[in-house]
């Protein structure tokens, strides 16, 4: 114990939500209910949480856990968008202490934090990750780079931020004959096939469709996920799926048609996604994502790259957010041999 804090693994759900949503660094992947999506496909999760004298939580983090490899036989600790720190430099102590021996007694190789400092920067994040024995990792699970779209002001506001190409588009709808919709649970089939087209024509991984529908079903009784749907003539042809907590909103997943493309169903549905979460309450709204370089590199290259985030990079930017950076992925290591083990495999599996 120091200065009167205590370490607690039990922490229920509530009162865990109740510290996330209080926190300046709070976000959607710490949330009880994203870690009750995560078990259900395969992840094990502990909270742990330092508490001041009244029981309430100062400082803690959400970790979640899974072999690090199919090769290995003891794993990864995670912890998505934290870990939520306290102004108190003695309860952080104690968390971090804490932290790594329970992650360490648990089996993992290694902790994998990727604090999201974007909305908050803190420039002495980073020396504190160096003295708790952190090194950064090229190893990312989040993007640690994205576009964020100002959701401040009418709606007539926003579209002014953008440039001129996409507030045309977006505004297209029915021009377009597109039509826009709230999606509800018996809609999540249709996001689901459009999100298999998308991974095949694209090249990217998807997760099974069994995810989205748990997502989807999580989080959107409270409005704190919607499944936006743009169409024509009854033919889905684009949807997005969005999570807020907050101020925050995140656009985490999107598809769209091989038809009809000429009628711009992404630029409507995403704009549609922009309104709703404005509506709700957002202030900001993460596209979720662009290649890791800086802003000037990225205007600079854009046009001439389509690979991985690339191809998506110039559609982002069109919303007129600013590109911002997080602290990125950092490891600390308790087992180095099976750690070097495993960044071969990475680098092999990578090749």
């Amino acid at each position: 114990m120091s200065a009167g804090y205590r370490i607690a693994l039990d922490v229920t759900a509530e009162h865990w939500d109740r510290f996330v949503a209080t926190h300046p660094d709070g976000h959607v992947l710490q949330t009880s209910d994203w870690g009750r999506l995560k078990v259900d496909f395969g992840w094990c999760v502990f909270r742990l949480a330092v508490l001041d004298q009244t029981g309430q939580i100062v400082a803690g983090a959400q970790v979640l856990g899974r072999r690090a490899h199919r090769l290995l036989p003891i794993g990864m600790a995670y912890v998505p968008a934290g870990p939520l720190l306290s102004a108190d430099p003695a309860a952080n102590t104690l968390f971090w202490q804490a932290l790594h021996r329970t992650t360490a007694r648990r089996g993992a190789i290694f902790l994998k934090v990727e604090p999201c400092d974007w909305y908050r920067p803190r420039p002495e994040l980073r020396d504190q990750l160096i003295a708790q024995g952190f090194h950064t990792s090229s190893q990312t699970i989040q993007p640690p780079r994205t576009v964020v779209v100002d959701l401040s002001g009418d709606e007539d506001a926003i579209l002014k931020r953008m440039n001129q190409s996409t507030r045309y588009k977006a505004r297209l709808a029915a021009k377009k004959e597109v039509d826009t919709r709230c999606g509800t649970l018996a809609d999540v089939d249709s996001f689901n096939a459009l999100m298999a087209t998308t991974g095949t024509r694209d090249a990217f991984g998807v997760h099974a469709p069994a995810y989205y529908r748990r997502a989807f079903e999580l989080f959107a009784a409270d409005d704190r996920c919607a499944l936006i749907l743009a169409s024509h003539a009854g033919q889905d042809l684009a949807g997005v799926m969005i999570f807020r907590h907050g101020a925050q909103a995140y656009y985490l997943y999107g598809a769209s048609s091989n038809e009809e493309r000429n009628r711009m169903p992404t630029y409507i549905a995403q704009w549609a996604a922009m309104r709703w979460a404005h509506d709700h309450g957002a202030t900001s709204y993460d596209l979720w994502g662009v290649p890791d370089e800086d802003e000037a590199a990225l205007d600079a290259q854009f046009e001439n790259r389509h690979d991985g985030l690339w191809g998506v990079y110039g559609a982002k930017r069109g919303w007129g957010g600013a590109v911002v950076r997080s602290v990125g992925a950092w490891d600390r290591v308790y087992v180095p041999a099976v750690y070097a083990l495993y960044q071969a495999l990475l680098r092999r599996r990578t090749r």
